[in-house]
This record gives structure tokens, sequence and C-alpha cells, in this order.
């Protein structure tokens, strides 16, 4: 699979999840979240290439690692430097740039671009290295509605959910593959050809434009349905702190829906159900219950509180997976086989 996750921290401990989008031609990067000792394991020059950082929101446990990674990347020049979270984004990493003592700063030069993302609105501040990050240049508003990133090779969706305060859902899809079929390709008699490549980035218009394919003269477009396969691409959700309501969970049901991988936190287990939405957050139950009607391919718990012991989280796993059988922890957290 070209898309690849990690989820970084210990149980218990602050969590965040590191995602590879591979094209075939390049890695893209995406990181989501930053909770205190997340970035631990990721060696210094993979956390130079990451090419978006993705906030769900900002409370302590979701930020708190942030002055460790910027010291790695304050004055990277390579590549754009791209910080995504919900309203007020741009005025809380100001914050976190200024938080330094800056006296060097006026023969360096990064750039940094933070966007405020509120439903249907990007609003972007721009912010240099060389100025101290004293100024948020405003780079405008731009409309978007599902897909908030193109990646090329994939997209990124962004979902607005209630935490008490605005808090975001993010989900990574490949984009739909399509290959050729070489089974049929055989049945039909037709041998493999420069003409191949003519299926894929030919242009189908008022005219029909004929393939060459030996001695034959076959239609384009013929030649699509006999030959193309689509196959659709690997998804992975990540979805932590906020209120799964039911006007929530119908809307995430569709949104998940058939979403290959749910990273979802784990916060409370199912008899703390009213401390739960006290809180704004979720109960194992809630959650297994929304990867059963998102009909997804795997869930994953992560971001488990600390208020219970590793006894109670190997129960409070065995209570999704009643609902929802396909559930799991992190493979790296080895909670099962230490029990």
């Amino acid at each position: 699979m070209s898309l690849q996750y990690e989820i970084l921290g210990r149980p218990g401990d602050d969590n965040a999840l590191l995602v590879r989008v591979d094209s075939g031609q390049g890695v893209c990067r995406l990181l989501f979240d930053c909770g205190e000792g997340c970035l631990h394991t990721i060696p210094f020059g993979e956390l130079q290439q990451l090419d978006h950082i993705c906030f769900s929101h900002f409370h302590m446990d979701h930020v708190a690692g942030f002055d460790s990674l910027f010291r790695a990347l304050f004055n990277r020049q390579d590549q754009p430097n791209h910080l995504w979270g919900p309203a007020g984004a741009a005025e809380i990493l100001q914050h976190r740039f200024r938080g330094f003592l800056w006296n060097l700063h006026e023969t360096m030069s990064a750039t940094w671009r933070v966007h405020d993302i509120t439903p249907g609105r990007n609003s972007t501040s721009r912010f240099e290295l060389q100025e101290a990050f004293a100024i948020a240049h405003d780079e405008g508003t731009t409309a978007w509605d599902t897909v908030l990133l193109d990646l090329g090779s994939a997209t990124v969706e962004a979902l607005q959910m209630n935490h008490g305060t605005p808090t975001l859902a993010w989900i990574v899809r490949e984009k739909t593959k399509t290959n050729i079929d070489i089974t049929r390709l055989a049945s039909l008699g037709l041998r493999p050809g420069p003409w191949l490549k003519q299926l894929t980035t030919a242009a189908v218009g008022q005219e029909d434009p004929l393939i060459e394919v030996g001695s034959l003269s076959v239609p384009l477009s013929q030649l699509r349905r006999q030959l193309l396969v689509e196959t659709p691409g690997a998804s992975i959700a990540y979805l932590t702190d906020f209120l799964l309501d039911s006007a929530a969970q119908q809307q995430l049901a569709t949104a998940l829906r058939g979403v290959t991988t749910l990273v979802c936190e784990a916060q409370y287990r199912a008899s703390d159900l009213e401390l739960a939405r006290r809180n704004y957050h979720m109960t194992t139950q809630l959650t297994a219950e929304l990867a059963r009607e998102a009909d997804v391919g795997q869930l994953v718990l992560f971001h488990l509180s600390s208020r219970y012991t590793p006894g109670v989280w190997l129960e409070m796993l065995e209570e999704a997976r009643a609902i929802f059988p396909r559930t799991t922890f992190s493979s790296g957290w080895n909670l099962e086989t230490a029990s």
C-alpha cells in the first residue's frame, strides 16, 4: 500500500499520527497533531521532510511537542512550511513562533504559512523568520468544499467538529487508480505495445480517435471500456477530541464511508459515557458504532486516557471489538502481547 501511517507516542501519553503518501515519484509526509514526546522515534532527517503539519485543535496535549519540531524546522528553506488548524491557528502559532529570543534573525530567511480552517474558508497568514515572525501578513481567504488539499496522488479533507471549541477531523484519500487489465488484454488476443500508453493519456472529445493496435484500428473509447479497470485508493481518517452526538455520527458515517483505516480516540470506556459527554469526548462504544456504520476497513484506537490501567485499556479494546471486530491498537504498543 502506498499510503502508510504510524501512530506516534505511547499509550496513555500524548499521541500524533504520521502519514506517508508514496506516489511512486516521491513521498509526501503529513503530521497530524504534535503532542509532547511524539517525535522521539522519527529520524531528524525525516522531520525535515515534513510537507504539512495539520492540527485537530490546540489543547496542550496536541501541541506541546511543537517547540521541538519548530526547533528542527524554523529556518527551513528547501521546501514550503505549511501549518493547518481550526479558527485561531495563526494567532496561537504566532505566539509559539515568538516565544523565543530572536537576535540573529535578520541574516536568516524562511517563510511559514499558517492556514485557519473554518467551514468553506481557508484564511492564510504568512510569517517571515527575517522579521522574527513579528508580522502576520494576510495572504487572503480562499473557498474550499470537501477537499482542502490536493497532493497530486491523494487528497486531504477536513471536517469541523465540536470539542467545546472547533476541532478538525482529517481524511487522507489516495485517488482512484486506473490500470490495464492484463487478463482482458490476453483474452482479446491483443499484444502489449506503445499503444497502451494512449489508453490513459489520449483525450476523447467530440471525436473518438482510433488507436492502431497491430493491424487493427480500434476506437479509443472501446479499448478503454474493454481494458481499463479502476481501483479505489487507500484512505485513512484521523479523529480525536470531539462530541460524537447523533448529528456528528450521521455526518461522519457518510464522510467516512469505506475508509480503509480509521484512527480514532478511545478516551473513555463505555460505562463513562456521561463523563465523555461532559468533556466533549468519545467512548469505545461510540467509536466502534461509528466504524461499523461507516463500514471502514479497520479501526485503530489511540489517545487512551491515563486514568485507566493497561488492563482496563485491554477491556476497552474488547468493548470495541464486540461491536466492530476489526479493531486494534497500534501494533507498536504491544499491549495485547504484553498481557
